[in-house]
């Protein structure tokens, strides 16, 4: 074990050859009206999603069709590792040809009464019952009149009826659970009402450009091309740069830091970010978990390496290791696989002699979780000082957040240049703001606090930014500060 204080030797873990993480592992697509045209999949949208799968990604089609017709009319559902029809209501595996039902079927008496009251046309699928408008008003009272818990939902003059809570995003959220992936890794596309669901569970939502103008103005962007044209428009951009070019639209899902002294509630992005606190640990606990608990509200998930164990586990987050055992790596890993699992791992045990070999593994295995499932989204060290220093990946973003819990002056310049974000609280925070600035070279920009932020209070920084000022802020929201009123901003 290190002595107390202890810093270990800065020197860089062996390097492997990886290719760049990719943030987005899925595209999710509609089908009528998105990949279709006429109802039909057209040979250069096929093209398009055949050069997508070969990336290693994954196609989940989300339909409000019905299954047996899907199958006649799309000739291609073996590019799709899942297909959810029904809008949400069946899960279908073409390689398998499995089928689940993920609802009940609404009672024969009901679908009797619509016949007889002259609801024609009337589909029924496995779950879903589907007619066209303007039979919603006696659909909505049949539901009345049975007292059923049953939906309606429409697409563009269709009428389906759906057990209450089935829609394209908790069937796509069964398929992503069978492929192990998170909704944050996942793009969805679509054109009509019923997609509003699916694109506002999915990390990245687009509209073709012949959707509705509804989904348009929910959408993080707009496809130019139309139809089919428009998803190979999509799938394209995702294979080139991982839409890259796209991250300052996406900003639904931005973490909150604090709020200013306006009351403005001030975000940062979600992934890609290096972010530094620096701060003793009595005031960077209530930070770091402030943070934690905001990344799990948003459905990120975190792995925290705690080299001293005395990190306060996140309620809800599984503990790993002891003073007296390592965490086994195979265990972490597993749990980390889970989108809905976060883990603090505790590294107290590591013999000195086995750091170097333990940490290489670790950071690699958590490399190849990324390139893999997405997973973790963040990457948490607590006294990175004592911890080997991360092996480079080129100029590779990693998909992980690396968010470094220490004091400035004890890192290496070189990994203080890699900092987009500093947050400083506690005492002597002018002090480590000079340490940062003379580290990197970065000169600290007009109007620097001076003194220490106040209990409840930070300052953040972002010194890859030109002139960007030091902003202060508050851990909590002001009490006449609402969700309704408060303004989204950015640092």
């Amino acid at each position: 074990m290190l002595a107390a204080g202890a810093t270990p030797p800065q020197e860089p873990l062996r390097r492997r050859e990886l290719r760049p993480p990719m943030r987005y592992l899925a595209l999710c697509c509609d089908y009528d009206g998105t990949l279709a045209t006429d109802g039909r999949l057209l040979p250069e949208t096929v093209r398009s999603l055949e050069h997508f799968l070969a990336s290693g990604r994954r196609l989940v089609m989300v339909t409000g069709r019905e299954l047996d017709d899907l199958k006649r009319v799309c000739e291609r559902l073996d590019l799709f590792q899942y297909v959810v029809a029904e809008n949400g209501a069946l899960l279908y595996d073409p390689g398998t040809g499995a089928e689940t039902l993920l609802a009940e079927r609404p009672p024969e008496r009901f679908l009797a009464a619509l016949r007889n009251r002259g609801v024609q046309p009337m589909s029924v699928g496995r779950i879903i019952v589907a007619t066209w408008e303007p039979h919603e008003t006696t659909v909505l009272r049949a539901i009345r009149d049975f007292g059923l818990e049953l939906q309606v939902i429409f697409n563009k003059g269709a009428v389906m009826v759906l057990p209450a809570g089935v829609n394209k995003a908790s069937g796509l959220r069964a398929a992503l659970a069978r492929m192990g992936l998170s909704a944050r890794n996942a793009v969805g596309v679509g054109d009509a009402e019923n997609d509003h669901a699916l694109l506002g569970m999915c990390e990245c939502g687009v509209a073709v450009s012949n959707a509705l103008p509804t989904l348009k103005d929910a959408a993080d962007w707009v496809t130019t091309a139309d139809h089919g044209a428009g998803v190979a428009e999509l799938a394209d951009e995702i294979v080139l740069n991982d839409l890259a070019s796209r991250v300052p639209l996406l900003t639904r899902h931005r973490i909150t830091v604090g709020w200013d002294a306006n009351g403005d509630e001030i975000r940062v992005p979600p992934y890609g970010e290096t972010i530094l606190i620096a701060a003793d640990a009595p005031t960077s606990g209530p930070l770091q978990n402030a943070l934690l608990a905001r990344v799990r509200d948003r459905g990120y998930t975190f792995c925290v390496v705690d080299p001293s164990g005395t990190q306060e586990a996140p309620q809800g987050t599984v503990v790993l290791g002891s003073a007296q055992r390592p965490p086994a790596l195979d265990d972490a890993l597993k749990l980390l696989a889970n989108p809905s699992d976060n883990a603090v791992l505790n590294t107290s045990a590591v013999a000195e002699s086995e750091r170097y070999g333990f940490f290489e593994s670790l950071w690699l295995r958590l490399q190849r979780a990324s390139e893999q499932i997405g997973l973790p989204h963040w990457l948490v060290l607590n006294e990175a000082q004592r911890l080997p220093t991360l092996p480079s990946y080129g100029s590779s973003t990693p998909q992980t957040v690396l968010q470094i819990m220490t004091p400035p002056s004890t890192l290496p310049a070189k990994t203080l240049a890699q900092v987009d974000l500093l947050l400083i609280t506690g005492k002597d925070a002018r002090r480590k703001l000079e340490d940062f600035s003379r580290a990197t070279g970065t000169p600290l920009p007009e109007n620097t606090p001076r003194g220490d932020p106040d209990a409840g209070e930070l300052w953040a920084w972002r010194p890859r930014v030109s002139q960007a000022p030091v902003v202060q802020l508050t851990l909590a929201a002001p009490a006449s500060v609402t969700k309704v009123h408060s303004r989204k901003a950015h640092v």
